[in-house]
């Protein structure tokens, strides 16, 4: 699978996750990697994922998660006026993917994440999502490099 697909799984398990506890989400996993190997979102990716596909989403997911924490404080220091319990579940996911990647992530350049993120809001929040974001993650990536 193309790295964006990759993102974008991880994106919806992210988000799953907030509707389910940690131990709910091993048993959710297990169902939606069955229901990726059956095809059923065919429409969507041009082949389900591959099992090196399987252990990099788990992981990538599982180092968020464990993140989620410093992420969500890093977002609550950036956005002036916004905290993080009055953002959307979407644009929280879409924010926590992408601060990760900004932060943590020596495998992704900071304008891919950035330029992901937006992909990924422009299919799944509102329109005004994009520029919201950008803001956002621009500040961040601006301090992740040492930029004032």
């Amino acid at each position: 699978m193309k790295r964006s697909e990759l993102r974008e799984i991880i994106f919806k398990l992210l988000f799953m996750a907030q509707f389910h506890s940690q131990a709910e989400m091993t048993e959710q996993l297990k169902l939606y990697f069955k229901f990726l190997a059956q095809g059923r979102e065919h429409t969507l990716y041009a082949k389900g994922p591959t099992a090196t596909d399987e252990i990099y989403i788990k992981e990538k997911y599982t180092k968020i998660v464990q993140k989620l924490l410093e992420i969500d404080s890093i977002l609550n220091e950036t956005a002036i006026g916004w905290k993080t319990r009055r953002m959307s579940k979407v644009d929280l996911t879409i924010l926590r993917l992408a601060v990760y990647e900004i932060r943590y992530d020596e495998d992704v350049p900071v304008s891919v994440a950035i330029n992901e993120a937006i992909e990924i809001a422009k299919r799944f929040s509102g329109k005004a999502a994009a520029s919201f974001l950008n803001g956002i993650l621009g500040k961040i990536a601006k301090e992740a490099e040492g930029i004032e």
